[in-house]
């Protein structure tokens, strides 16, 4: 009996409980074992060993699972020790995984730090709860792992007790999401394990320092991929831009002559358009830049007069030609490198034509303008000019030209040319000559000023508009230093009708036109020369209201006309003042006529003048008014042609200056800052322009 009752409380003894997941039924494969919860104490070793047979045929045998491999902890998951210590049926928490979580969202918190157990008051607690109820001891008995203390001793709390919850097994989270995707049938059917770090945890398991160490950084925006997308996503779009927006633009306007493929044919429209055959030319292949060279000095100039004498026995070399053997030139502006072709009507000696572009070319190896009845802006004559306004200008040296003019010789009316202006003055542009043309004047005196300070109707002239003796910081492109726009003609041609005959005698003027004046426009002709006066003499025209002329009058074969023959006509000059500077004009290789700077010596109330220190720029012109001569229009036979073999200029070795910007006269920024001036041939005065007259000593108080 005694036996029996032992072998009952040691059943129903709450140290060893039969497990649910332990067959009622051993096998060989799964045998029923039976475990202690506690070592055996040494007092009670006799009892328990006689006792050892009987109770093991009695007791069932208990089959704990294996415990599951545990991999290797990180500074991050807490100690299993501590979770042991944890009393039977606590739920974990997000906290106990040893991470700080607070600074992410969290759904069920209102913002503010929440104490540890109101979270075990969460719904998911309960119901983790309630689902092991039935394998959780009481509350009474305190818990002791045995897998983490196996050989812990017995206590008098403890013995004959043991525990089924394990932590490892049994986890809970606050969160129902977490465990969501495992829950199968109210219970979770594949428990995590919380306590240690799975091999993919760095993926995706927070740290503190994660927002530090995760921060983008500069340095993360230049990758290559980056770059490389970046640059693709920049090319597609301008791509896209130029089909769908520039390509559209820019065939509109012109600037590409675009055909697409996938166009419509032209033929499938109701009113296609077939082109003439007469309206196609030819179907050559011009190349571009055909007029462009790659120097001053045309090829074709020969070699032979490449140098030259002076005068005064002085070597002079080509620092420019232009043959005009190339068929087909275009002169208008920007066409050419050197020489342009003006549009415009040259309103300063009211001519009866108009000045065109396309009545200028080259055409058998020499230039030619053409004079013709063609109506065009109101006028009924059409013909050109042609000149190196800030292009080519020169400064001292020789000037030669080959002319065969314009016929019939002899009559009058006609008003060939070939002459040189300084660069500031533009041909044609009357507001960039008003109060610069003719002047050539360094002194600050009654020269300077209008009329010339002169009652007597000597003088018309506005004044000087940039005399040397400027205001400070007035608008001047070299303050101290007179500047003008002189000229000096190669040749203008024309006829004497006093001579016997049906037709008159062929004559050319060859002067030098200053201001301001002599008393009476008449220089000092004790510093002037005519080596033949049965060739060459005294210009009896010396001057008027706007303009002084040193002139001579020379006369001309009747075989140098309509293309028969050419003839040559230069001026060699020397800038500056007094004895040492002169000009002196040329027929052929026989001097005509020629003055030094004695001539327009001082003078009255004016001191002398200068021969020219301009950068003087050349121009080549046909056209006829009646400001010139008599017009003899019985007589005269229209189209008239001048002809022009060649140009050249020559300097000195040591005094090479083909520039328009000489030192101390310079043009060319001057001219760009007074572009309105220079570009409208309908300003007629300085004034119209906008820009003001620089101020002088003369008329204000500097």
């Amino acid at each position: 009996m005694d036996q029996s009752r032992s072998v009952l409380a040691e059943q129903s003894s709450p140290s060893i409980l039969l497990l649910p997941f332990t067959p009622a039924v051993s096998s060989p494969l799964n045998p029923a074992r039976l475990r202690p919860t506690s070592p055996v104490h040494s007092s009670d070793k006799a009892q328990t060993g006689s006792d050892s047979a009987h109770v093991a045929s009695l007791r069932p045998h208990l089959r704990f699972p294996p415990r599951p491999y545990l991999r290797s902890k990180t500074r991050s998951t807490p100690d299993l020790h501590t979770q042991a210590s944890r009393s039977p049926g606590t739920p974990l928490t997000v906290n106990d995984l040893g991470t700080d979580y607070t600074r992410y969202f969290t759904p069920f918190s209102d913002g503010r730090k929440t104490p540890s157990h109101n979270w075990r008051t969460s719904i998911s607690e309960r119901r983790f709860q309630a689902q092991l109820a039935l394998t959780t001891p009481p509350p009474r008995v305190p818990s002791v792992n045995t897998f983490l203390t196996p050989v812990a001793p017995d206590t008098g709390a403890s013995q004959g007790s043991s525990t089924l919850y394990d932590v490892e097994r049994n986890a809970s989270f606050v969160d129902d999401r977490l465990v969501a995707p495992y829950e199968e049938k109210g219970i979770a059917s594949w428990p995590l394990v919380c306590d240690q770090e799975e091999l993919d945890d760095e993926m995706h398991m927070p740290r503190d320092d994660d927002d530090i160490r995760f921060r983008p950084r500069i340095q993360d925006h230049f990758t290559k991929d980056s770059i490389v997308s970046t640059i693709g996503l920049v090319l597609m779009m301008s791509g896209l831009m130029f089909i769908f927006v520039g390509l559209p633009i820019l065939s509109a306007v012109g600037l590409i002559d675009y055909n697409s493929a996938y166009g419509m044919p032209l033929s499938m429209f109701p009113y296609y358009w077939v082109p003439h055959t007469w309206a196609t030319v030819n179907n050559r292949q011009y190349p571009l830049l055909a007029n462009m060279r790659k120097g001053l000095i045309d090829p074709d100039t020969p070699k032979t007069v490449r140098t030259r004498k002076g005068e005064y026995g002085d070597d002079y070399t080509l620092v420019f030609s232009d043959e005009f053997n190339k068929e087909g030139r275009s002169f208008y502006e920007g066409d050419d490198p050197y020489f342009f072709a003006p549009n415009i009507w040259y309103g300063a000696t009211q001519d009866l034509e108009w000045y065109a572009a396309d009545a200028v070319a080259t055409s058998h190896g020499s230039l030619q303008m053409r004079l013709e009845e063609f109506f065009n802006h109101g006028l009924k004559f059409r013909s050109g000019m042609l000149n190196s306004w800030n292009q080519l200008c020169f400064k001292g040296g020789i000037f030669e030209v080959s002319v065969s003019l314009p016929g019939p010789a002899g009559v009058q009316g006609l008003w060939p040319g070939a002459w040189v202006m300084g660069n500031l003055g533009r041909p044609g542009y009357l507001s960039t000559t008003d109060g610069l043309w003719p002047y050539t004047y360094q002194a600050c005196d009654a020269g300077i000023t209008p009329n010339q300070s002169s009652p007597d109707g000597l003088s018309h002239l506005p004044g000087q508009r940039l005399p040397s003796c400027t205001c400070p910081d007035e608008d001047h492109p070299t303050p101290g230093t007179g500047r003008g726009a002189p000229e000096i003609d190669i040749i203008e041609a024309g006829a004497f009708s006093g001579y016997p005959g049906p037709q008159g005698l062929p004559i050319a003027t060859q002067s030098y036109q200053v201001a301001p004046f002599d008393i009476n426009y008449y220089p000092n002709y004790n510093f002037t020369a005519f080596p033949d006066l049965t060739l060459s003499g005294l210009n009896t025209y010396t001057g008027g209201p706007f303009q002084q002329a040193i002139s001579a009058t020379t006369v001309l074969n009747k075989d140098w006309y309509d293309n028969k023959q050419y003839q040559r006509f230069s001026f060699e000059y020397v800038p500056g003042q007094g004895k040492e500077a002169y000009i002196l004009w040329k027929v052929g290789d026989q001097t005509m006529f020629m003055m030094d700077g004695r001539a327009i010596g001082a003078n009255g109330n004016i001191q002398a003048r200068q021969i020219s220190e301009e950068p003087m720029s050349l121009i080549l012109n046909l056209g006829f008014s009646n400001s010139w001569t008599y017009i003899d229009w019985s007589n005269l036979v229209f189209p008239a042609t001048m002809h022009v073999d060649y140009v050249r200029w020559y300097q000195k070795k040591e005094e090479k200056m083909v520039t328009c910007d000489p030192p101390g006269f310079e043009t060319t920024e001057y001219i760009e800052k007074h572009a309105k001036a220079y570009q409208n041939p309908n300003y007629t005065l300085w004034d119209q322009t906008g820009y003001a007259w620089p101020k002088h000593r003369l008329n204000s108080e500097c």
